[in-house]
């Protein structure tokens, strides 16, 4: 690196979940670590959570009146349309105001309109793809990318090979903390530590399956002597506490969101979780054993995908979707009492972690702005 003293500025895009807004923050929080006089301007979604948690982190963010393409061809395409010519108007205008050194695109709505208008304005733009399976629009923009920065081999099915660099997905901070105090995890949710202790999340909205399979399933939990942190979501969270409180059980903890996940984390012994991409590489980090439990509710199954990398590394266990309700249950209870199984799992699991992954996509990015 050279040049130094240049007043950089960088364009991020995307957001629409945390999946895609916790990267985009890592990246940034890394790029005002090594210069903290940079200029770093956000682009989303207008309505998104972006458009709310970016400015909680620190930066200025501008939204898109884009929408996502409709699955089922109706009127809504016209609308599509119409919303997506007017947020690439948006963007041009943004780009050329703002006038960035080079634009980073995390994948969501607003990524394609202001990455595409970087492309036409000659701005150089690189790409974080967190899935396994990238989508169509970042699979069309990474031809005209500098860098495509991913978290999964043989990706070179997607996009130019020598773009690639795996880097694994940036994560949240708080994270990488390890110096937890394992009796203040088991305080701070009222359980025993010499208990066997299962986290069961499905984001913050929850995920209904896993839900519906742990509501079913409790009491069967609790009679074999576990401990349970369930992060049920906003949409179940009336209805397991009814179970919980009508049941009269004990040691178990629940919460529509876990604010603390780091505590989480720590207590537990083996975690239930979907198959996002961030969630993912946060579980590689944790390094405890996991049972995935895909949602097929996403765009060509890439939660599957993203879990499937680690069932062929024996760093996880899958169950579908479809096959929670009969399966959930005796799969963690087989997991829980086989000590040789979860230690494997755990050994593997550590191997896939990354966690520099920010830093390096921040080096990469001055690379490509100071050789320019």
């Amino acid at each position: 690196m050279e040049n130094n003293n240049k007043n950089i500025k960088v364009l991020i895009s995307g957001g629409g979940t945390g999946g895609h807004i916790f990267p985009a923050i890592a990246i940034a929080n890394s790029l005002k670590k090594t210069n903290n006089s940079i200029d770093i301007l956000f682009v989303g979604a207008e309505g998104k959570m972006e458009m709310e948690k970016i400015p909680a982190a620190g930066y200025n963010i501008v939204g898109l009146p884009v929408i996502g393409l409709p699955r089922k061809l109706s009127v809504k395409i016209f609308v599509f349309i119409f919303k997506l010519i007017k947020s690439l108007v948006k963007a041009r205008k943004i780009i050329k105001n703002f006038k960035p050194d080079i634009a980073v695109g995390v994948g969501g709505y607003a990524a394609g309109p202001a990455l595409k208008m970087a492309s036409l304005l000659k701005v150089p733009y690189v790409i974080q793809e967190q899935n396994s399976y990238p989508g169509i629009t970042n699979r069309m923009l990474g031809k005209k990318a500098q860098k495509i920065f991913v978290a999964y081999d043989n990706m070179e099915k997607y996009f130019p090979a020598k773009k690639i660099i795996n880097t694994g997905n940036p994560i949240r901070q708080d994270i990488k903390n390890t110096n937890i105090n394992i009796d203040e995890a088991f305080e701070f949710f009222n359980l025993n530590k010499n208990k066997p202790t299962i986290l069961i999340t499905g984001g913050s909205l929850g995920a209904l399956t896993i839900n519906q399979s742990i509501y079913e399933g409790i009491e069967k939990l609790i009679d074999n002597n576990i401990q349970i942190i369930w992060q049920c979501g906003t949409r179940f969270i009336e209805k397991a506490k009814e179970k919980v409180e009508k049941s009269n059980l004990e040691n178990v903890f629940v919460s529509d969101f876990i604010y603390k996940m780091d505590l989480a984390y720590t207590a537990a012994d083996i975690i239930i979780s979907r198959a996002g991409a961030i969630t993912i590489s946060e579980l590689c980090i944790i390094k405890k054993p996991v049972i995935l439990v895909p949602s097929p509710n996403v765009t060509e199954d890439h939660q599957t995908k993203n879990a499937m990398a680690l069932v062929e590394k024996n760093a996880a266990v899958l169950i579908k979707d479809n096959e929670a309700n009969n399966k959930l249950i005796e799969s963690i209870l087989k997991l829980i009492s086989d000590n040789e199984l979860r230690k494997n799992l755990q050994n593997n699991i550590g191997k896939l972690a990354k966690t520099d992954a920010a830093d390096k996509i921040a080096g990469h990015i001055y690379d490509i702005i100071y050789d320019r």
